[in-house]
């Protein structure tokens, strides 16, 4: 069983379509880290994942915020944003550990801001600008992990 799996997306509205598609077999709890340059997508590809879960309110990036939290049809939903931490402790000094005691889905953009602190992956997302789209390579940390990519092996190698 493969761990890793690339796609290229071309443009925005493939990110929100791969975000769509994969949506319903995400389930709780799921650690994803989302990694990637400003702009590559994740909030993008958070948004679609969150719409195709049935929330139809706003979508904001939580970069100022820390955390935006979530329930469409009562799924506990997580988007956290850590590109402003100074330092790793800011992950407990500001609490976000007790999100994890609820069984949820929890996007982490800049994960390794609060390294040693955030939780393990079950699965990474790294999106990164290529020309007029960007590469998506899915890998696996945890069984969890590796079953989503199973599914997701027959996915088209290119999304637009």
């Amino acid at each position: 069983m493969q761990n890793s799996l690339s796609l290229f997306l071309n443009g925005e509205a493939a990110t929100e379509a791969f975000g769509k598609r994969i949506a319903p077999d995400l389930a709780a709890p799921l650690v994803v880290w989302l990694e990637g340059d400003l702009g590559a997508g994740k909030t993008t590809l958070v948004r679609a994942i969150l719409r195709r879960l049935g929330h139809a309110g706003a979508v904001k990036s939580p970069t100022y915020a820390i955390v935006e939290s979530y329930r469409p049809n009562g799924l506990a939903v997580n988007h956290f944003d850590l590109y402003r931490f100074a330092a790793p402790e800011e992950w407990e000094d500001a609490g976000l550990g007790e999100l994890f005691v609820e069984p949820a889905l929890h996007f982490i953009e800049w994960p390794q801001r609060a390294e040693g602190f955030v939780p393990a992956a079950d699965l990474r997302i790294a999106l990164q600008n290529s020309g007029s789209g960007r590469v998506c390579t899915l890998s696996a940390d945890s069984e969890n992990g590796k079953q989503l990519i199973k599914l997701w092996q027959n996915l088209p190698a290119e999304l637009s």
